[in-house]
């Protein structure tokens, strides 16, 4: 499951349900920062079988304390890096192969705006959105995807569902 921009309690007081169904039931969960409470990320840690996180520019000294600027990981053979800002729309697939050589997939945040894009070098780009804040986005969002053999598939963008209003 990949996630990003979630700024509890800032923009949302928590989670939707539909998103902790997803982070209990995913394998790893991958979160491309802007968390911005540390209680916050002790829960999400809890509720999740393996996190992978870094942090973003709305993280304070505590969490930065604890999550990495960057992570790298291989997951069952898939490169990945992970890191919450990679600059603006325009040149970001030059601007990440040189940042990110020998990576298969980058996970990124920050615009709240989803994305995937191949770069020349072939490195997949994923934004996943923000589960709690739109921005200009019809709905709030978040991904899943499988690895398999070193390879991404199944690459899912999920809207969020609101509970009706009582």
């Amino acid at each position: 499951m990949l996630v990003a921009d979630t700024h509890v309690p800032q923009r949302a007081r928590d989670l939707p349900a539909q998103l902790w169904a997803a982070v209990e039931a995913a394998d790893v969960v991958i979160h491309a920062g802007d968390w911005v409470d540390e209680p916050f990320l002790d829960r999400f840690e809890a509720r999740c079988a393996r996190l992978i996180g870094v942090y973003g520019n709305n993280d304070g000294p505590a969490l930065r304390a604890r999550l990495p600027e960057v992570a790298d990981v291989d997951l069952d053979g898939l490169r990945v890096a992970v890191v919450h800002e990679t600059g603006p729309a325009t040149g970001r697939e030059q601007r990440c192969d040189a940042r990110f050589p020998g990576r298969d997939l980058l996970v990124f945040g920050h615009s709240h705006i989803p994305w995937d894009t191949v770069t020349p070098a072939g490195l997949r780009l994923l934004n996943p959105g923000s589960p709690t804040d739109r921005r200009r986005q019809p709905y709030a969002t978040y991904m899943t995807a499988t690895v398999t053999g070193g390879a991404l598939v199944d690459t899912v963008l999920h809207q969020v569902l609101r509970a009706p209003r009582a």
